[in-house]
């Protein structure tokens, strides 16, 4: 309220849709055993399993094209034909450049632009949080909390700054964490010790790094769980990792946002320490301690 006891009206930004794939991951359970065997191929390779004609979706599913059929209408596709053109636009989507995504005509008219721009980013923010779901969050921070499990971050061109972040964060309250580099040349011989107890977060954002794909595959061969931060389209990386976390990224720029996988690698790190604070509290003092110490 202001100083006459009028309360303000100020309303929160409507939230951006969930993706197809969201709203897959988020109603898998409710699915019948064949709409699940369509959701996974789906989802192991979104979005281009669903281009393929009814049959041969129905097929590499090991469903019936009846079947397969249903599974679209469930999702609120008039048919076929409907359910494709959905995935195409979706698929021009993840391949926008920063010179595509906006220009002097997008500008909004007498819209401040700090004002503009922060409604978009706190509805990205609501948008991100309502379409994890829960029991998803609280998986990946079960595997980052595993003391016998080694973590390592990493990240493409400007998604790796935040790898770097969550990693200088976890390397204080856990032990066996690090950054692994994204480009090939730097990450072939790390993959020596990956193994069954190694876990790889990876950030990964539209346009989709091809090297830092590589790598999760090549890990995810070799026994790792791999585990996505990404956006609402689905990195390639998804195809081979256990947990997926989605954030909401579109902002009034030409620019994709980060702040969702901020908020989501934040939320992680606050969890996880509560989760090993009795382990994690002497971390912190004894990194206290080296600050305060005079050189």
């Amino acid at each position: 309220m202001n100083q006459s006891g009028m309360r303000h009206d100020r309303r929160l930004p409507p939230t951006a849709p969930p993706s197809l794939a969201e709203r897959i991951r988020l109603e898998m359970e409710s699915f019948t055993p064949s709409e699940k065997r369509a959701a996974h191929l789906l989802l192991s390779h979104y979005p281009f399993a669903g281009l393929d004609t009814v049959a041969e979706f129905a097929s590499r599913a090991g469903i019936s094209a009846p079947s397969a059929l249903r599974f679209v209408t469930r999702l609120g596709f008039s048919g076929f034909p409907d359910f494709q053109k959905h995935l195409r636009e979706e698929l021009e989507a993840q391949l926008l450049s920063p010179l595509a995504k906006a220009g002097p005509a997008d500008k909004s008219q007498g819209a401040p632009a700090l004002s503009s721009f922060s409604e978009a980013v706190i509805g990205n923010l609501r948008a991100t949080v309502e379409n994890i779901a829960p029991a998803e969050f609280e998986a990946v921070v079960t595997l980052l909390s595993d003391p016998r499990r080694h973590i390592h971050f990493t990240g493409g061109r400007f998604t790796g700054a935040l790898a770097r972040y969550a990693e200088s964060h976890f390397r204080i309250v856990r032990s066996n964490v690090d950054f692994i580099e994204g480009q090939p040349a730097l990450w072939r011989d790390r993959m020596i010790e990956i193994g069954k107890k190694d876990v790889i977060v990876a950030f990964d954002i539209r346009r989709y790094q091809e090297d830092v794909t590589a790598l999760c595959e090549t890990a995810a061969k070799q026994g790792a769980t791999i585990v996505l931060l990404t956006d609402p389209w689905l990195s390639p990386i998804a195809r081979v990792a256990r947990h997926v976390l989605p954030a909401h990224i579109v902002a009034p720029s030409n620019w994709d946002s980060s702040a969702g996988l901020l908020l989501l690698t934040e939320a992680l790190v606050a969890t996880v320490t509560k989760r090993l604070w009795e382990t994690a509290k002497p971390r912190m003092e004894a990194v206290e301690r080296l600050r305060s110490e005079k050189a």
